[in-house]
């Protein structure tokens, strides 16, 4: 039903959204009058006035509220502990629903072959929504260890086979942000999707998730068309390849004048060493097979535009680029600390050899979770390996200095 009042400015309620008014007053009062007023103040109650919406029905709180079913009761040996345990595990999921709706959101603004611009501030502040959120759930395992092993055992037996790992939510996250099936941990040997074989509406979803571009996908292809990364115009890969060679070569001449032999092989051995790493940024073929090791994620040109942006990331265009790229890497590093947060509070509640309820190794599967072949944005924590000083960064062109001060509306 459409509240009379639904438009603010002409609702003659100016305090509360519940429609109380602030009380207005003529002469300096004493706070004894002030707090006489608000025991008396006038105002209406629109929903039983309008017959509007209440705040129960609209969340919905008889359903929310009442889904809290502990098994304990149900078999008439009621454990405290399982009350928590189940709002703890409701509130992930229905973080991670919030969660899924934002990173789908970005995810349809980046699907086009240009992104309007205009959009990055909306894409970042979602993606800031996003961090705050798993902030949230990272320190929610906090309130689970207020649990003792002995409590957890109280009521343990009873989730039967029920196991986080059964998420459907969580495993559609991750393979929205850009986990791949060949980077994942086998669990019990068997292929994740083994779980939701009975369930064909999830499985259709998982499936779905796997094939549709994730956002690492599109954040590829977006970076991959950063302006003056090969353009006539500037040409920045060249550029950089140029300054990377002329630093390598002053670091050569300075390895061959030492005269100590033993600090001579160990700045030879250093200078192969970075010489081997700038090489793998610059040769496809290189790249390509760190790719196919799962040493890299991303694709050759994605990440030179990455590289492009760290470096010049003071140009007005790439300033809020730049921040999407944070804000990327922020939600990889809260996602494995809220995981590495997940194995400390198992092995803390089961030890590390007991099996989990859902028939896995527990602690052990956990940890192996932990591993880089998780980190969907691997890349962007490693440009950091390609940085070269300031003093050395090419300098833009005159034309390359417009176009990073000019906004585009499809890129």
């Amino acid at each position: 039903m459409t509240s009379p009042y639904r438009n603010t400015f002409i609702n003659p309620s100016t305090g509360c959204p519940a429609g109380y008014r602030r009380m207005s007053t003529t002469r300096h009062e004493s706070f004894s009058e002030e707090m006489e007023k608000l025991d008396v103040q006038e105002g209406v109650n629109l929903m039983v006035e309008t017959n509007g919406l209440s705040y129960g029905d609209y969340l919905q709180l008889d359903k929310v509220l009442s889904a809290q079913q502990c098994q304990s009761d149900a078999h008439g040996r009621p454990v405290h502990d399982e009350h928590l345990f189940i709002i703890i595990h409701q509130a992930y999921e229905l973080w991670f629903k919030q969660i899924i709706f934002e990173i789908d959101s970005i995810r349809d603004m980046f699907l086009h072959d240009t992104v309007n611009e205009a959009r990055m501030l909306e894409v970042n502040k979602r993606l800031q929504r996003v961090v705050m959120i798993i902030k949230l759930l990272v320190d929610q395992v906090l309130i689970l260890e207020t649990m003792t092993p002995l409590d957890f055992m109280d009521f343990r037996d009873y989730l039967s086979t029920a196991s986080g790992f059964q998420s459907l939510q969580f495993r559609l996250l991750e393979n929205k942000l850009g986990v791949r099936n060949e980077h994942r941990v086998r669990y019990n040997q068997s292929n994740y999707r083994e779980v939701y074989k009975d369930n064909e509406d999830q499985l259709d979803q998982l499936v779905k998730s796997e094939t549709e571009p994730s956002l690492c996908d599109l954040i590829q292809r977006w970076l991959a068309r950063t302006p003056g990364l090969t353009s006539d115009n500037f040409n920045f890969t060249q550029k950089y390849q140029d300054a990377v060679n002329g630093t390598l070569k002053e670091a050569l001449d300075s390895v061959e004048n030492e005269k100590n032999p033993e600090v001579k092989k160990v700045l030879l051995q250093s200078y192969k060493k970075k010489k081997d790493q700038y090489d793998s940024i610059f040769d496809v073929d290189k790249h390509n097979s760190l790719v196919a090791r799962g040493e890299r994620r991303f694709s050759f040109m994605a990440l030179q535009g990455a590289l492009m942006i760290s470096l010049y990331r003071e140009e007005p265009r790439f300033h809020q680029p730049h921040q999407i790229l944070q804000s990327l890497m922020d939600i990889d590093s809260l996602i494995t600390k809220w995981r590495y947060n997940h194995v400390i509070l198992v092995q803390r509640m089961l030890g590390s050899a007991q099996i989990g309820t859902g028939g896995s190794s527990g602690y052990q599967y956990l940890r192996s979770t932990l591993s880089e072949r998780y980190k969907v944005f691997l890349d962007l924590f490693n440009i950091s390996t390609f940085l070269i000083p300031r003093d050395l960064i090419p300098p833009l062109t005159p034309e390359m200095k417009t176009a990073l001060r000019t906004v585009d509306n499809g890129v």
